[in-house]
């Protein structure tokens, strides 16, 4: 743990409240109930890892799976779209402008 966790820590303990960060649960949504998508990808890079407790990190390593599989799906999706019977067999690089090998 990085030196301002075990700080924040320490402090809770002497003040006799809990060793659990419950202030951010108040600022919005939390990790775990937040939908897999581009906001939760934008909070998953913005967080400081060295600043979570061993239980919000165990939540952002949830999320982060999720999120995964969340982009997983999606990209079998397209392959599925890109592979299946409607799809016009032409070059796809020369289709969008891109690059293709002779």
């Amino acid at each position: 743990m990085s030196p301002g966790v075990v700080d924040y820590l320490f402090r809770q303990l002497v003040a006799g409240e809990t060793p659990e960060d419950v202030q951010w649960q108040q600022e919005g949504i939390a990790l775990a109930a937040q939908p897999a998508g581009a906001e939760l990808a934008r909070r998953l890079s913005e967080t400081d890892l060295d600043a979570l407790t061993p239980t919000e990190l165990f939540h952002y390593v949830r999320a982060a799976q999720r999120l995964a599989t969340w982009a997983e799906s999606l990209r079998e999706a397209a392959v599925g779209r890109y592979c299946g019977p409607d799809m016009p067999r032409s070059d796809p690089g020369r289709q969008h402008g891109g690059v293709s090998s002779p």
